[in-house]
């Protein structure tokens, strides 16, 4: 895990939000301040929604005075907020350098769960992930991850809903999660913290297309759920669908998330979320329902459907919901635990794949999709 240096200077004054209560404790030390304070402000910022640091009244004047001095608490901007008409919640939120990302709160009954992300646009290039054509700009830093959280559960309050504002939380909002891994990692530590938000290891849950090392790195590090997005059930197709499967194909990558499985066995009765979207025409048909079954047959492993969610020029469609039926059929009659994801929030664009931010785009990917739409608008009229 990256260490920082908590040592103040009157030119860089530390954020405080986003360390951890042991680091929090550095940073008192390192003022000479007693290190249990450290409590005492993790359960004003994370618990009480308190920002201000002159009102964190159990705290002395003079240690509150010397505080603001040399440290701030500081958290991304709310720039957009929608609600789709199924009480999906969507934010947009901006971070100090401008960069853009998307966060989105999905109730279903008693639970709400908020999807997170990690990265201003991706690394990875998915071809049916409308993210992914957004290009990357960079990591975010465990700040801006665990702020999304903040903001969120403080907007959900506000509405005076009943129960724990949030419930779960899936890192499957834009980016790859384990690419960010050291930033990620220190935000789910708050997540996971008694005294931050208390979410326990079954709801919550890393999303990855299949990084393998980091797979393996996240095992020995933290006990969290994992889900992996699959979406092929052969090397050929998923090198298509997801690119990193050249690099990490679906032997090494399935070997991985055995691995995950084993090491977490013996603590609790862990499987993975196998997420695989689901393309007409393209790996929706009867042999690609057999060839996951004699994929995952190793694999404790739930499957989770998600029919694809269309954005423009993408060149896919989504498979009718008998087809759709009949695709999960075959897997239940294989013996896996299959589910279809309801489409949530699509009428504001908040729905699986959809995720979209405002990327200053370091790859160049961005340019060449939309040049390519300008080409295939020219052909068309033509």
């Amino acid at each position: 895990m990256a260490q920082i240096d908590p040592r103040p200077t009157s030119v860089d004054p530390v954020n405080l939000f986003g360390l951890s209560r042991s680091e929090l404790s550095e940073f008192l030390a390192s003022i000479g301040e007693k290190s249990f304070r450290a409590k005492q402000l993790f359960k004003w910022i994370y618990q009480l929604d308190e920002l201000d640091i002159d009102a964190m009244t159990d705290l002395s004047k003079a240690l509150r005075a010397k505080l603001q001095s040399v440290a701030h608490i500081s958290l991304p901007d709310i720039v957009l907020h929608k609600i789709a008409s199924d009480g999906t919640q969507k934010w947009i939120m901006k971070m100090a350098d401008g960069a853009m990302v998307e966060t989105v709160m999905i109730p279903e009954g008693d639970r709400r769960t908020l999807c997170v992300s990690s990265q201003v646009g991706c690394v990875l290039d998915c071809s049916f992930c409308s993210t992914g054509k957004q290009g990357f700009q960079r990591d975010l830093d465990r700040s801006e991850i665990i702020g999304q959280m903040w903001l969120a559960a403080h907007a959900l309050k506000s509405q005076k809903i009943n129960g724990k504002p949030i419930t779960n939380v899936v890192m499957m909002g834009m980016g790859e999660p384990l690419l960010n891994y050291g930033n990620v990692i220190s935000a789910l530590d708050i997540m996971k913290d008694d005294m931050g938000y208390g979410v326990s290891r079954r709801r919550l849950t890393v999303s990855t297309s299949g990084v393998v090392p980091m797979i393996d790195q996240l095992s020995n590090d933290i006990d969290v759920s994992l889900a992996l997005s699959l979406h092929a059930p052969n090397d050929e197709l998923r090198d298509e669908l997801v690119p990193l499967n050249k690099k990490y194909n679906l032997d090494e990558v399935l070997a991985a998330c055995k691995r995950y499985v084993d090491k977490h066995e013996s603590v609790s009765h862990r499987s993975i979320v196998i997420e695989y979207v689901l393309l007409k025409g393209v790996n929706d048909q009867p042999e690609h329902a057999q060839q996951l079954v004699t994929r995952l047959k190793d694999l404790r492993c739930k499957i989770n459907l998600i029919p694809f969610n269309p954005f423009p020029h993408s060149g896919y469609q989504t498979p009718s919901g008998i087809h759709v039926r009949k695709f999960q059929d075959r897997l239940i009659k294989a013996g896996f635990t299959t589910t279809v994801r309801t489409t949530r929030g699509d009428d504001i664009d908040a729905a699986c794949g959809q995720l979209v931010g405002e990327v200053k785009d370091k790859t160049k990917r961005n340019a060449r999709w939309t040049e390519r739409i300008k080409t295939q608008q020219i052909d068309t009229s033509e």
